[in-house]
């Protein structure tokens, strides 16, 4: 779930609403950036489908005593985080090996082979076999420089829908998720440089280095759950007797 906490309210979204505007956004990328083919079409469900772990999780909200508000993606207990990481990669790779295999690498990166967690380094052992039968099992050779495009392109496509997300429209740079103040972390041959994203006002995002054909809207359902209700109620009651609203935000290019 992502959280934006209010006076009253907390805002919160689904991990997979989240993943599909990822999946919008890659839909619109520039054609000539990379030519179409099965191999992209798989990987472009892929971008769409990659946070399918969360489904089950966030229709069962949970609240974080310590932090006194709901969990978030960045904060859920890590035992069952892993365990629906590993659910969710195995959904996808039963329908697409390389779509499954571009999942596992995406979720693996988010942790360090240097942790002290037996968990995590459970979870990265178990993902590298994973990746090494997905691999064999597609019976193809992917070039690395194509497969490593298609893994930077999930990536982006995730951080550019996070940053509408996880932040109040029109907020001022310096105001922004730590995560994004500097730009995306991706480089691509079109932005050796990196993409850097602003808020232009309350329902425009500008990116530079556009990596899109066209300006184009994406709507990101939400709910508003009232602390108070919260308080009545408990979280996952609260959670689903509240209305899905919608906000539109426009990607545009700055330059």
């Amino acid at each position: 779930m992502i959280v934006q906490e209010r006076e009253n309210e907390f805002l919160m979204i689904k991990q997979h609403d989240h993943a599909q505007i990822s999946g919008q956004m890659v839909l619109e990328w520039k054609k000539n950036f990379l030519l179409r083919s099965k191999l992209r079409e798989e990987a472009d469900w892929a971008i769409a489908q990659h946070d399918r772990a969360w489904i089950p999780l966030d229709e069962h909200p949970k609240w974080n005593d310590e932090k006194n508000r709901p969990y978030t993606f960045i904060d859920y207990p890590i035992k069952e985080k892993i365990e629906a990481y590993q659910r969710g990669i195995k959904e996808v790779a039963e329908r697409s090996l390389y779509a499954g295999m571009l999942c596992s690498m995406h979720y693996m990166s988010f942790f360090s082979e240097d942790s002290d967690d037996p968990a995590i380094l459970q979870f990265i052992g178990e993902e590298k076999k994973r990746q090494e039968d997905l691999f064999k099992a597609m019976k193809m050779d992917v070039p690395k420089d194509i497969y490593h495009l298609h893994f930077k392109r999930l990536q982006f496509c995730d951080d550019l829908s996070l940053y509408v997300c996880m932040q109040e429209p029109g907020i001022p740079k310096e105001q922004e998720v730590p995560w994004f103040k500097d730009g995306f972390r991706q480089t691509f041959d079109f932005a050796p440089d990196g993409i850097m994203a602003n808020w232009v006002d309350q329902t425009q995002v500008s990116v530079n280095s556009f990596p899109f054909s066209r300006p184009f809207e994406v709507h990101i359902p939400y709910r508003s759950v009232s602390k108070k209700a919260i308080e009545e109620k408990g979280l996952e009651k609260a959670y689903h007797e509240a209305e899905t609203a919608q906000r539109t935000v426009k990607i545009i290019s700055e330059e």
